[in-house]
């Protein structure tokens, strides 16, 4: 068994996809498939259900899935303690955000922090406010950037920035009551993204069960949420930052709900080796919300 195939069996598992996958890992589509055969072979367990043109992982490759992500986080981690006696003259750093923050809040920091320092290369992978701490937990991410509140004992958070958060809709409707919140048609992403659970924590403190929301869709991406509302499908709660232009363009229009800003938490392993190259960027991090 090798890293490679342990690589390549992972980026089919997450996309449940052998030419998706071969084409993100750069390999060929061959290649992607001898390697889950090689395994399956090797072992006598079948990793995939094969249904159709699609497939499916088995209740061993479920269980395997999880054991292939951590060897490959403990080997990526060694990797990056050796770069990391280089100083920051060289090397990698893997981060993981949340949809809005890798859209939108961090991209203008991961170009000042290239700006001072070139080599280091950085790997950024986007993925809900669970699965980013996941990601983070694992090893397969050094530092995680999310909305969401993340009770997780293993993992050391804290505040890098504040996000406004707004109530849009096609048109405007008036006064936004409880009755106006239990019959409009709302248009939500999935359940673990940091968007919805702050929507939801907010309705719970004011007193309304956010099982009583008429649900139209539910989306995986903040873009698709917002496109959907300037459709007409509904309204939704996202992130000023995602639909600043739409709101200017009069695409969208803001309604009357009065919603908190939410807090952006930055995630560290507690107990894993510390980068340079991590600290580089928290310290630039720092000085921008100083």
């Amino acid at each position: 068994m090798t890293l490679e195939q342990l690589r390549i069996f992972v980026g089919v598992a997450e996309r449940e996809h052998v030419t998706k996958a071969a084409e993100v890992l750069n390999v060929t589509q061959s290649a992607a498939s001898g390697a889950i055969a090689a395994l399956e072979a090797r072992y006598g367990v079948p990793l995939f259900h094969r249904v159709g043109r699609g497939i499916q992982l088995t209740e061993a490759g479920r269980g395997f899935l999880e054991e292939a992500r951590a060897v490959l986080g403990r080997a990526a981690h060694a990797e990056t303690m050796l770069a990391d006696y280089a100083g920051l003259a060289r090397g990698s750093l893997r981060i993981v955000a949340s949809q809005t923050i890798a859209s939108y809040w961090l991209p203008a920091k991961l170009a000042a922090f290239h700006e001072r320092h070139p080599q280091i290369a950085v790997e950024l992978a986007i993925d809900n406010t669970e699965g980013a701490a996941a990601q983070v937990l694992s090893g397969a991410a050094e530092l995680g950037f999310v909305e969401g509140e993340v009770d997780e004992p293993a993992l050391a958070h804290w505040h890098v920035g504040r996000d406004p958060m707004v109530l849009v809709g096609r048109e405007d409707t008036g006064r936004v009551d409880e009755d106006w919140l239990r019959t409009e048609r709302w248009i939500v992403r999935e359940l673990g993204s940091g968007t919805r659970s702050t929507f939801e924590d907010v309705l719970r403190t004011r007193g309304f069960d956010p099982a009583q929301l008429t649900i139209a869709m539910t989306l995986p991406s903040n873009e698709a949420v917002r496109t959907a509302v300037e459709a007409g499908a509904g309204v939704a709660v996202l992130s000023r930052l995602v639909v600043a232009r739409a709101l200017k363009a009069g695409d969208l229009v803001e309604l009357p709900l009065g919603l908190p800003d939410r807090a952006f938490h930055a995630l560290r392993h507690k107990e894993r080796y510390r980068t340079r190259a991590a600290d580089a960027l928290t310290d630039l991090i720092k000085e921008q919300v100083a």
